[in-house]
């Protein structure tokens, strides 16, 4: 279990639950992952809970009150995960509260949590990384000018794959303000504490694993910078993702690599998947990074 104390800068999930900004609040579970198969969750119900109180969040799960080893509420939620484990839990309590909450508030403030915990250190035993990414502005600067036509403003956008957050800054110097996350909780902690993701923008997950958090068209837009590489040994894997990862776009997904085969071999993987794909030369001289592309609409 993460501990996280209270912080003055308003902690989401205080204000979800109601509770002021100096209330400690916690998550039973340690990861976006364990959430789906809820292994610490279900260690505390068959330890039973010694609560004094709960706040009940209908279709999402409820926090409770303990007052030792000292006052702290502990936050369950089965709400991606396949085992309701939780329903009527809170009718046993004489002291209890009804708050109402949406996906988008509460996977917000989720998300804040576990990005809180990953930059404050609460994930790991110690640092490998240290020091901020190394930004490359010339690829930052050729990603704005590819990607300013091809993004129309005010859209909802998911970013998968985005590593330590260098090519995001292409997305919010165009004004976008986009959901991004990776599956290597490093890069993602290493670009947290440097300030080029938002704890309240970013978190860490295999995207394989999406669909157990986002309805299909959750977003108006789903990308990723340089996936791959993309070849023989991997393409299944590379796929699956990219399968999973667009099913959640209404509109329009782009994903840039290194290679044009890399490039049409998404275009097909899209096609199976009912998108109409375009692969899209993108080279300079000498480059290494985006240097092609696949755009892709929906089919009909």
């Amino acid at each position: 279990m993460i501990f996280i104390e209270a912080r003055g800068d308003a902690v989401l999930l205080n204000h979800l639950l109601g509770l002021s900004d100096d209330e400690s609040v916690f998550l039973a579970e340690e990861s976006l992952q364990d959430l789906i198969s809820l292994p610490v969750t279900t260690e505390i119900l068959e330890q039973g809970l010694d609560a004094d109180s709960c706040i009940e969040l209908p279709g999402f799960g409820a926090a409770f009150h303990f007052c030792q080893p000292e006052e702290f509420w502990l936050l369950l939620t089965d709400r991606y995960s396949g085992h309701k484990t939780l329903q009527s839990l809170c009718e046993a309590f004489n002291e209890r509260r009804v708050v109402k909450a949406n996906d988008g508030e509460f996977f917000s403030a989720i998300m804040e949590y576990f990005s809180l915990s990953l930059a404050g250190g609460l994930l790991c035993d110690s640092c490998p990384v240290e020091g901020s990414p190394l930004l490359a502005e010339e690829r930052i600067g050729r990603l704005e000018a590819f990607l300013k036509p091809r993004l129309p403003s005010k859209k909802s956008i998911l970013e998968i794959c985005c590593g330590d957050g260098s090519a995001t800054q292409a997305l919010l110097r165009l004004g976008h303000r986009p959901l991004s996350m990776d599956s290597d909780r490093c890069d993602v902690c290493q670009a947290l504490k440097s300030g080029l993701l938002d704890p309240r923008g970013s978190f860490v997950l295999d995207a394989r694993l999406l669909p157990s958090f986002f309805p299909a068209g959750s977003f108006d837009i789903v990308l990723g910078f340089m996936v791959g590489l993309i070849d023989r040994s991997n393409r299944s894997l590379w796929e699956e993702i990219i399968h999973k990862g667009s099913g959640l776009a209404r509109e329009r997904v782009l994903f840039t690599v290194y290679t044009q085969k890399e490039a049409e071999l998404i275009a097909r993987s899209l096609e199976s998947a009912g998108w109409s794909g375009e692969v899209i030369d993108n080279s300079d001289s000498g480059g290494i990074y985006d240097q092609w592309a696949c755009s892709a609409t929906r089919a009909g």
